[in-house]
């Protein structure tokens, strides 16, 4: 239970994210959340403000002793991606998140736990709130929907901060020091058909696939984790070439950041295939999950039958949507060449509905190059338009070009290494960070991203490593002590 994790050390810390996971707080819905940070502000007695687009500005003095020091901007974002088991009974919209402790780890029962950024978050809450803690002059800078457009740092106007250095909270590896990160684009295909009614000579059959682990579409993406969605086109694709299978429906992954974990086919094949299908869908099956088991050992692929369909998709349409599918680039598309074990650019097939005439493609293009975004976006829109869908790009978002003779890095650098008696993993990551786009507007600032252990985020096995977000705490203040006089 929550009065578990409020016992962990260090406590200020665990207590703030015990608080903040308390409200609900999706992306795009973060208005409980808003008035959650403003009246904490407002509660020390501490200059708040709300942006025009819903950030939360928190400023506080420096400690005694510190006043020469360089004013810093603390950042992290509010809102958190909500996903769940399929048998996980739970309303995002109106429960805080069960949380619990496994072992070195904190867990949400069958939901994402918020951890990203939940962490980042409650470490600038515990340091606002603190009496004890030596500090600079904080701006404390609470973003709203970074996990699905980064609306609000795109919105945040230059001229409300004053900071020299930027210190955002964001990282996913204790041992790592982000200097740099992909920007991304939204891919969303379209386009309607014709429907059929079904022959009555026909079968209706679901095809399911579940148990994938998900995760991060960025961090994660090049780790040859199993995409829902272009496992079931496989599964329709080969139903088709050999028994003539017709789609009546697809349903497959959700959020875009989020690699899909499941998806539900309703299908018709011809009553005189039944046993070869069920036959040839075993099999195909038992390769998936052989081709994946180290991967993915929970995949399961699931084909029973059902009621049939009323009606099935356009002949024509359908084969032309499953093959541009099969062919839309899911996955990494480039390494980098300047930074080894970097991905360049990717793309994830994050969501696929099928039904009532309608198909709707929703991808993540991410990449540290623009021209190398572009260009993946550009593969998929004509990969789609062949087959007469309409593509839209909307949310662009620029990449964080690294700095590496950035002052803050050298302090962080030395810091780290003095704490732990070896070098920090200085690194630019696969992810959308808010610091490239918070450089539009604040192109002096000096910016830095780091942050404690958690492991799969963005899906429902998301966990913070309880000894990490020790080390990560001690990290931070040391931090705070250090900050270079002003420039």
């Amino acid at each position: 239970m929550n009065s578990e994790i409020r016992q962990l050390q260090p406590t200020q810390l665990w207590n703030k994210f015990a608080d903040l996971n308390a409200v609900p707080r999706p992306s795009k819905k973060e208005e409980r959340v808003i008035a959650f940070m403003k009246a904490f502000g407002e509660h020390l007695k501490l200059e708040t403000m709300v942006d025009s687009v819903g950030n939360v500005i928190i400023k506080k003095p420096a400690t005694s002793g510190m006043e020469n020091r360089a004013t810093i901007v603390m950042q992290s974002h509010l809102d958190m991606v909500h996903q769940k088991n399929n048998d996980t009974v739970f309303n995002f919209d109106q429960q805080g998140i069960d949380m619990y402790v496994d072992g070195d780890w904190v867990r949400a029962k069958g939901t994402t736990l918020g951890a990203d950024n939940g962490l980042g978050v409650a470490t600038i809450m515990a340091i606002l709130e603190s009496t004890d803690i030596p500090h600079p002059a904080i701006e404390a800078l609470f973003t709203i929907d970074e996990e699905t457009g980064m609306t609000g740092a795109m919105g945040l106007k230059g001229g409300l901060l004053s900071g020299e250095i930027l210190l955002n909270l964001d990282t996913e590896e204790d041992n790592e020091i982000g200097v740099g990160c992909a920007g991304g684009i939204d891919v969303t295909a379209t386009r309607t058909y014709n429907e059929e009614e079904t022959p009555e000579f026909k079968i209706g059959f679901s095809i399911v696939v579940k148990g994938l682990q998900g995760g991060h579409s960025g961090m994660q993406i090049h780790e040859g984790l199993g995409n829902a969605n272009k496992i079931m086109n496989r599964l329709l694709f080969d139903g088709f070439e050999n028994f003539g299978l017709r789609i009546s429906e697809i349903d497959g992954g959700s959020l875009r950041n989020a690699i899909p974990r499941e998806s539900k086919a309703i299908v018709a094949i011809d009553a005189m295939h039944e046993d070869a299908f069920i036959l040839e869908m075993k099999l195909l099956a038992e390769t998936i999950q052989t081709e994946l088991k180290t991967m993915e050992p929970d995949l399961k692929i699931m084909v029973s039958k059902c009621e049939t369909p009323e009606k099935i998709m356009d002949l024509g349409i359908q084969e032309g949507f499953t093959r541009a599918l099969y062919a839309a680039q899911n996955g990494v598309y480039r390494m980098s060449a300047d930074i080894p074990g970097l991905v360049e650019t990717s793309n994830n097939i994050a969501r696929v509905l099928l039904k009532d005439g309608h198909i709707h493609v929703g991808c993540l293009t991410r990449s540290s190059v623009e021209s190398s975004k572009l260009d993946l976006a550009n593969t998929l829109r004509a990969t789609f338009e062949l087959t007469g869908c309409e593509v839209e790009f909307s949310g662009d978002y620029p990449g964080w070009t690294p700095n590496m003779d950035s002052a803050i890095l050298k302090v962080l650098t030395k810091i780290y290494k003095d704490m732990n008696g070896e070098e920090a993993h200085v690194a630019a990551c696969h992810a959308g960070l808010e610091c490239g786009i918070l450089g539009q507007n604040y192109p002096d600032m000096d910016m830095i991203s780091f942050g404690p252990n958690i492991k799969g985020a963005h899906s429902p096995d998301e966990r913070a490593q309880i000894s990490s977000v020790q080390k990560y705490w001690k990290f931070v203040l040391e931090i705070l002590k250090n900050i270079p006089v002003k420039a």
